[in-house]
């Protein structure tokens, strides 16, 4: 048996490092370093140019972020065996991996290694940009955008402003504000000194990864800029190496629509209580959804219900108002088409309606999770109410109040025992649970 090889060492022997381990240190937080024992290493010989294809660190060092990947060695991750020989295929097209994680080599707990978009998407992304700067099929990304306009407009920057982010395809930033704005800088955990509004402490390579995330997919940054540590209905964030980022695990909301009766209740009574702490809230923010599935919705194994997939969330700022977006054509350019139609254009801040996630939600999702659960005449007044709230010609009022009187039927269907363990045994002392 060959003896354990450090991470300097590592480096120096191409036919050494697996894929398993490179994907392993994807999973990690800021604990103890902890040596793995000899077994436990992988042993699959892959080559090292492999892992960082696979990771899309051959391309582009400065994508999502490095975190975990400086740290993969300190901490441990271990996959499912029924996932090994997924990880092993030069495609790699899963769009996620389950994985478990330790700080202690003893107790271990699930999370979730998550391409930050398809590797199909990734494919395309590169391509416009590589033809973008007239270069071959494959190129550099990281040097190639460190030459546009925008990104030199970055370096010269000491604060993230709205100007900055103009143009950007994504919902986050379609009217942002500068108190948003300030709170993704300060907020971004792949800087080691988080904390100020200002970006003097951002490398160059620290900004080029924000710029490029915020333009690829949000999602990331969402659960950063609001931690579900905090009361919001995220999950954790610990870190992204390459093009993949890892967070607490969550079973997706479709696994569910053949629960039973009460656990369909209560999710569903959950889900319209995330919808309403989207709407209000302390902070006065306005979340809103642009599209939605069933896939956005995860549940953690307490049966807490969270959002699973933050990409398609839209914020806008009631307390200090939002910039008004660039008419069309401004602003466009390569990071505003990384993946989306240059010329797609997103609806007016000003027109985003209070009903917009409730009705894509009730239309969506709610209708699959409730059919055909309850006796009569329960089932037809759930049906009705799901039908009524998933019209979107309807007020905002008579909307509201549809999910308000689904709550209401919901509530007492839901019942009070261990598999809701989020609010059990709470729930055997007080009705708020």
């Amino acid at each position: 048996m060959e003896p354990w090889l450090g991470p300097e060492a590592a480096a120096l022997r191409p036919g050494w490092p697996a894929l398993l381990l490179w994907v392993s240190a994807l999973r990690c937080s800021v604990s103890s370093p902890a040596s793995p024992s000899p077994s436990l290493v992988p042993r699959v010989r892959t080559s090292y140019n492999f892992g960082r294809t696979f990771l899309g660190l051959d391309k582009c060092n400065a994508c999502i972020g490095t975190s975990i990947c400086k740290k993969f060695f300190k901490e441990e991750i271990r996959f499912d065996n029924r996932l090994a020989s997924h990880l092993r295929l030069p495609s790699g097209y899963l769009p996620s991996y389950s994985a478990n994680y330790s700080d202690d080599s003893k107790t271990w707990r699930p999370v979730e290694v998550s391409r930050l978009v398809s590797k199909q998407q990734n494919e395309i992304s590169d391509r416009r940009i590589c033809a973008f700067a007239a270069a071959p099929k494959t190129c550099s990304i990281e040097r190639v955008l460190r030459k546009t306009r925008r990104f030199q407009k970055w370096l010269q920057a000491k604060r993230l402003t709205p100007d900055l982010v103009r143009g950007l395809p994504s919902p986050l930033l379609r009217c942002p504000s500068q108190r948003l704005l300030d709170r993704v800088v300060r907020r971004y955990a792949e800087v080691p000194d988080a904390g100020s509004i200002f970006m003097d402490h951002f490398t160059d390579r620290d900004k080029l990864r924000l710029l490029y995330t915020l333009a690829v997919n949000a999602h990331p940054i969402l659960l950063q800029i609001f931690p579900g540590a905090e009361g919001w209905p995220l999950p954790r964030y610990l870190g992204s190496c390459g093009r993949f980022l890892i967070s607490t695990s969550t079973s997706p909301l479709q696994e569910f629509y053949s629960a039973p009766p009460d656990q369909a209740a209560d999710l569903a009574y959950q889900l319209l209580g995330v919808l309403e702490s989207l709407r209000s809230n302390d902070l006065n923010y306005f979340f809103y959804f642009t599209h939605v599935d069933a896939g956005m919705f995860g549940i953690f194994n307490n049966g807490h219900l969270f959002i699973r997939d933050a990409s398609t969330l839209g914020v806008i700022d009631r307390q200090e108002g939002s910039q008004a977006a660039a008419r069309a054509g401004e602003n466009k350019d390569i990071f505003s088409c990384l993946l989306s139609d240059c010329q797609a254009e997103l609806p007016s801040c000003d027109t985003v309606p209070e009903k917009q996630s409730l009705v894509l939600v009730c239309r969506q999702v709610l209708p699959r999770l409730l059919q055909g659960k309850f006796p009569s005449p329960v089932q037809e007044e759930i049906d009705a109410i799901l039908t009524w709230c998933g019209e979107d010609t309807r007020p905002d009022a008579e909307v509201l109040g549809a999910a308000s009187r689904l709550k209401d039927i919901l509530r007492p269907l839901r019942t009070c025992d261990p598999r809701f363990a989020y609010r059990y045994p709470d729930c055997k002392y007080n009705d708020k649970f």
